[in-house]
């Protein structure tokens, strides 16, 4: 009788401790430092904090994913919609992110920056929910193949959370 790969069956206990997240928190702790850091200086607000820390928090995921380009779009491929179809698109994806974290930092063109993220992060949140639906049981690949972080509601949770804070900004700069 044949068994279901390893990576598609869940094990009960992956990601259900704390420890299990610790570089994506990490990660977000110095993104959020650093971004009160660069605030101060230039008496900014909860917009420029909120541009400081999406440019930080993507720019450092793009480097995670640029570090091992082909081992990233072999796991960005196991869920999310658009790399299943076209394995092009993983190896584009850490530029899409790389240049919204660089549009953050610059304020350069809010409102399009604003859109691309709640568009690329939402439509990533997709994939996301189907593949926590099929219980997958893998890394999540947003990290690149540097750190391993299980794909979870975590994930989920980091993509929604950008997709709001660009809905945020968006409607403050409106």
């Amino acid at each position: 009788m044949a068994t279901k790969p390893a990576f598609k069956q869940r094990q009960e206990d992956r990601g259900s401790h704390p420890g299990d997240y610790w570089p994506l928190v990490a990660l977000i702790a110095v993104a959020a430092l650093a971004a009160f850091a660069l605030t101060k200086p230039v008496a900014g607000g909860l917009t420029t904090w909120m541009h400081f820390f999406m440019g930080l928090f993507l720019c450092v995921f793009a480097l995670l994913k640029l570090f091992h380009p082909s081992a990233f779009v072999d796991g960005f491929a196991m869920y999310d919609l658009l790399a299943k179809r076209l394995r092009g698109y993983g190896y584009v994806y850490p530029y899409i992110e790389l240049a919204l974290g660089l549009g953050y930092l610059a304020f350069f063109q809010p409102p399009f920056v604003y859109g691309a993220t709640i568009v690329v992060m939402g439509f990533g949140a997709l994939g996301v929910i189907a593949a926590l639906r099929q219980g997958l049981d893998i890394n999540c690949p947003c990290m690149g193949s540097v750190l391993d972080v299980p794909l979870s509601t975590v994930t989920l949770t980091e993509d929604i959370g950008m997709v709001v804070m660009a809905a945020a900004m968006w409607a403050m700069y409106i």
